[in-house]
C-alpha cells in the first residue's frame, strides 16, 4: 500500500464493509488521500469472501434502503488491500508490525471477547484455551499477541486498538480482556509494551446489516452493473460515535459523519439497551410464531408491544436523564425493524443469547432491582428467549441456532431438569450475581406464563 498511514481491519464481514469501510470512504472521496485500509480475517471461514475481494481489488457494491423502501447504490472502493488467510497470520502480522499502521480495529461479535460479566476472560472455551496454554492465533487476543510481538520486535511504535463491536465499553472491556490474556501467558514485556504504547477507544456502531440473500445479491448486481461477487446491504441510517484517543494519530473521520465524544457511554447505552436488546427480542419471539424476517415481527401488535414496553417501561427510566431523546430514539428504531426491503433474517438477530442477557439485559434488572422497581416487562425478554431454546432442543427451529458462549451439554441438560426455569435463572453464565435472586425468579416464572400463552402453541 502506498498510501502513508493504514488502517488494519480484522473481520471482513458484512458489518464492516456497510461500516468503517463507508466512513473511510466518505472521507476518500471528500479528497483525503494520507489513509488507507487493510483488511484480513483471523479465521479460515471466509476464504470465498476474500478470495472474491482480492479478485475485484477489494472494490464492491452498497444498497442502502430507507424505511419507505428507497435503494441507493454505490461502489465502495475503501478497502486497498484484502489479506488473505494463512494459519500463522503471517499476512495480517506483517501489516500489523509496519511503521505504516496506525490503528488496527477489528469486528468479532460480542461473543468473540471471551468475558464473563465481571469482565476476566471465561476460559471455558477451547480456542482461548489453545491461544493460552499453545501460543494460538484463533482468537482476537492470540492474534493481536503476534501482531504486537512483531511490532514491538520491528521498533514499529505506538498502535490504537478499536474494538467495533456491540460490546458495552468495548475499548475498555477489550484491553482488560488483552491483559489478561498477556499476564496469563507469562508474556510480560509485551504487556508492558502494550501499557506504553497503545490505546483503546470506546466506541459505538449501529447499522443493520443483514446477511445478503440470492434475491438480494441479484438485484445488487442488476443495479450495479456488474458481477460483483461481495455485495452488501444494509439501511441507509449509520452512526458511529468515537471516544477520541488515538496514540498513532487517526483519519478525519470527523469530516465523514464520525461524531467524537468524551464520554460514548450515554450512546452506547441507549444503543445497547434500546436497539440490540429489543432485535433480539423480536427475532426470538418472531421465530416463536413462524417468522423468517424480522420486520414480520415487529410489525405483530402483540411482539411490537412486548419491545415497546420494554423500553418504555424499564430502560427509560434507568437511562434518564440522557443527551439523548430516549422515547424518540425508541420509536424511530422501533421504525427501522419494521423496514420490509431490509429482509433482516431472525436466524441472525437471533444468535448468542448467551452473551446477550448478560451483556444487554442484566444491568437494566440490576438497576431496576436496586431501586426496588417492576422488572414485570423486561422479564418477557428472557423468557422469549428460554421457549427459543425449547424450541432449538426439540428440533423445531427452521434454521440452525449459533451461539459461542453457549454450553450446549448444559443447555441441554437445564431444559431436560424437571425445573428448567428453576435451573434457567440460577445459571451465573447468564445472570451473574443475579442468578438465583427471589425477584429475578418471580418475574420469569410470571413472564414465562404470560409467552407460553402467547407463543407456547407454534
Amino acid at each position: 500500500m502506498a498510501v502513508e498511514n493504514i488502517i488494519l481491519h480484522l473481520g471482513l464481514g458484512s458489518f464492516h464493509r456497510a461500516h468503517q469501510a463507508v466512513y473511510l470512504q466518505n472521507l476518500l472521496d471528500a479528497g483525503e488521500k494520507n489513509w488507507g485500509l487493510a483488511g484480513g480475517n483471523i479465521r479460515p471461514d471466509m476464504r470465498a469472501l476474500e478470495e472474491g475481494l482480492i479478485r475485484q481489488g477489494g472494490r464492491y457494491t452498497l444498497e442502502t434502503i430507507t424505511p419507505a423502501g428507497q435503494c441507493a447504490y454505490r461502489t465502495i472502493s475503501s478497502i486497498s488491500e484484502v489479506i488473505p488467510w494463512d494459519e500463522a497470520l503471517q499476512g495480517v502480522i506483517t501489516r500489523g508490525a509496519s511503521p505504516q499502521c496506525r490503528i488496527i480495529s477489528f469486528t468479532v461479535t460480542e461473543a468473540g471477547y471471551y468475558l464473563t460479566p465481571k469482565n476476566t476472560l471465561d476460559t471455558g472455551f477451547p480456542d482461548l484455551v489453545q491461544d493460552l496454554e499453545h501460543g494460538g492465533k484463533l482468537t482476537i487476543y492470540g492474534a493481536l499477541a503476534a501482531i504486537l510481538g512483531a511490532r514491538r520486535a520491528a521498533g514499529a511504535g505506538p498502535v490504537t486498538l478499536l474494538s467495533c463491536d456491540n460490546l458495552r465499553s468495548n475499548g475498555d472491556r477489550f484491553s482488560a480482556g488483552f491483559k489478561a490474556f498477556l499476564r496469563q501467558t507469562g508474556n510480560t514485556e509485551l504487556l508492558a509494551w502494550v501499557a506504553q504504547n497503545t490505546s483503546a477507544p470506546n466506541c459505538m456502531v449501529d447499522r443493520i446489516t443483514p446477511r445478503p440473500t440470492a434475491e438480494t445479491i441479484a438485484r445488487i448486481r442488476a443495479a450495479a452493473g456488474w458481477e460483483d461477487e461481495c455485495p452488501v446491504m444494509a439501511e441507509s441510517f449509520i452512526q458511529w460515535v468515537v471516544e477520541d484517543h488515538f496514540v498513532a494519530g487517526r483519519p478525519a473521520w470527523d469530516r465523514a459523519g464520525v461524531q467524537f465524544t468524551d464520554s460514548v457511554l450515554p450512546f452506547e447505552e441507549a444503543k445497547i439497551r434500546i436497539l440490540n436488546s429489543s432485535h433480539s427480542a423480536i427475532a426470538w419471539a418472531g421465530t416463536l410464531k413462524g417468522y423468517k424476517y424480522i420486520h414480520e415481527g415487529a410489525l405483530d401488535p402483540d411482539i411490537a408491544r412486548i419491545a415497546y414496553n420494554y423500553v418504555t417501561d424499564d430502560v427509560i427510566p434507568v437511562l434518564t436523564p440522557s443527551p439523548i431523546d430516549l422515547p424518540a430514539y425508541r420509536d424511530a428504531v422501533l421504525e427501522r425493524f419494521a423496514n420490509p426491503a431490509i429482509q433482516d433474517t431472525n436466524q441472525r438477530v437471533a444468535a448468542d443469547g448467551y452473551s446477550k442477557i448478560p451483556g444487554f439485559l442484566v444491568p437494566t434488572f440490576q438497576q431496576r432491582l436496586a431501586a426496588e422497581k417492576s422488572i414485570a416487562s423486561i422479564a418477557m425478554l428472557p423468557a422469549l428467549f428460554l421457549l427459543f431454546l425449547h424450541r432449538w432442543a426439540e428440533g423445531r427451529l427452521d434454521y440452525v441456532y449459533q451461539d459461542q458462549a453457549m454450553d450446549e451439554p448444559a443447555a441441554r441438560l437445564m431444559l431436560a431438569d424437571p425445573e428448567p426455569l428453576r435451573v434457567f435463572g440460577e445459571s451465573r453464565l447468564l445472570w451473574g450475581d443475579l442468578a438465583g435472586d427471589a425477584r429475578l425468579q418471580a418475574a420469569l416464572a410470571a413472564s414465562w406464563q404470560r409467552v407460553l400463552a402467547q407463543f407456547g402453541g407454534g
